[in-house]
């Protein structure tokens, strides 16, 4: 296949041979002395974490776990996201990789076609797991009908509405419905706003939210045909209703990659709405010597609803354990662990998004000025669609959306076109 072409460069085919083979083990557990007892066996977890969250993991979660779990030791590495790919690929192909990793989630159908991580619906306790998290994050860990991981941490986003703006237009309140959207679009335009719609660019992450409300589909139930579903009528007319926000001028230059970008367009009171994700207040809430005020200078409202319902795009990591985890049972201990109510609130200190439904909807965590909204949006949101070859077709279906808003190919032609090729990747 192409995307595992893609993926494997620079890797030689003697090491995929070697990860085929190195994939379905786990090693020896330790033994025991004399009265039965185990010795303490160490697993190592790679992550991805920032700096304020690396130390809460060291500082609180680490401690925590051991302190519950003797027998376990959490061994912490942190991995630079750059080139983090490659050397996932290597440490699979050279029994090097650790037990447990906190991925990508757009990665985890690409390793669990290689057959590099471990299966963990078969795994105890995993129907209670799954029965603890937002659905949306969870489907993102779904291979061939069987999960690969653990939502450890979530994000989506919701709609950002430019105060000043709204006063300017005399919008009182954030729109609900997609109607209602459009109108006040067509308000804030009227009132000099340099783009209303701030779409952040015609790829997936920027206009599935969009395309979703609107009533459009990327394919079936199992994620195993996009024929009928993103070529669909409802889809179509979704991606003609967004090229037309583009030709009424009601969108924003970052639909096609124009400047200022959707923070600046936001500062500068240029643009009536952005759509992002809570570090748009996490950061800018921080930033020195700044006049603009996330809190004060924003209206947040959940993505204006369609057809399609009010849907958003899941973005976030899922906790994964490698096929040839030398201590597989102790890093499925952790990573349940980790779904639980306790450290998913004590990681949401951070700002990350709990994906566990009682540490998000907890008080406390709800305190925070910019959560309730992300919170309710994630009832309803979707995963990009979790199969090894997404890659390969978003690039397909982004460069036909392109097109369209364009005006360099008609919706239907585009969205024809990019299902037939879709599914013969899937093939």
């Amino acid at each position: 296949m192409k995307w595992f072409k893609s993926l494997m460069a620079g890797v030689s085919i003697s090491t995929l041979l070697l990860a085929t083979a190195c994939s379905g083990g786990g090693g020896e557990k330790a033994d025991g002395d004399n009265k039965g007892s185990k010795d303490k066996v160490t697993i190592e977890y790679w992550h991805t974490y920032g700096d304020q969250e690396e130390k809460v993991l060291v500082d609180k979660i680490k401690p925590l776990f051991e302190k519950e779990h003797p027998e376990i030791e959490l061994k912490l590495t942190r991995m630079p996201y750059e080139g983090l790919k490659q050397q996932v690929i290597a440490g699979v192909s050279g029994d090097a990789a650790p037990d447990l990793m906190r991925m990508d989630i757009i990665w985890v159908p690409e390793f669990a076609e290689m057959g590099a991580l471990k299966e963990v619906s078969s795994m105890d306790g995993f129907d209670a797991v799954k029965e603890s998290v937002f659905e949306g994050p969870m489907a993102t860990n779904v291979f061939e009908g069987k999960y690969y991981g653990v939502p450890v941490n979530t994000n989506t986003k919701v709609a950002i509405y430019n105060k000043a703006i709204m006063d300017k237009a005399g919008i009182t309140e954030a729109p609900k419905t997609m109607d209602e959207f459009v109108a006040a679009s067509q308000k804030a335009k009227d009132a000099g706003a340099k783009g209303a719609i701030g779409i952040g660019g015609s790829f997936s992450w920027g206009f599935l939210p969009y395309f979703w409300s609107l009533g459009g589909e990327l394919t079936n139930e199992d994620y195993t045909k996009f024929d009928g579903y993103l070529n669909s009528p409802e889809s179509i007319k979704a991606v003609e209703e967004i090229a037309k926000w583009q030709k009424d001028k009601l969108a924003a230059p970052t639909l096609l990659g124009g400047e200022p970008g959707t923070w600046d367009g936001m500062k500068k009171n240029e643009y009536f709405m952005i759509d992002d994700g809570p570090w748009f207040y996490s950061i800018l809430m921080n930033e020195e010597g700044s006049k603009f005020k996330p809190l004060e200078d924003t209206v947040r409202g959940l993505m204006p609803e369609g057809k399609g319902g009010s849907r958003s795009v899941i973005g976030g990591e899922d906790l994964v354990i490698f096929a040839n985890s030398k201590h597989p049972e102790e890093a499925w201990t952790f990573a349940k662990w980790m779904m639980t109510t306790e450290p998913q609130k004590i990681m949401s200190e951070t700002g990350l998004i709990p994906s566990n439904k009682e540490a998000a909807n907890d008080p406390e965590f709800l305190k925070v000025p910019f959560a309730k909204e992300y919170v309710e949006q994630l009832k309803t949101a979707m995963p990009r669609t979790p199969i090894p070859q997404w890659s390969e077709i978003e690039a397909i279906i982004n460069q036909n959306f392109e097109k369209v808003v364009r005006g360099k190919m008609s919706a239907e032609d585009a969205m024809n076109d990019a299902a037939k090729k879709a599914d013969s990747l899937l093939k």
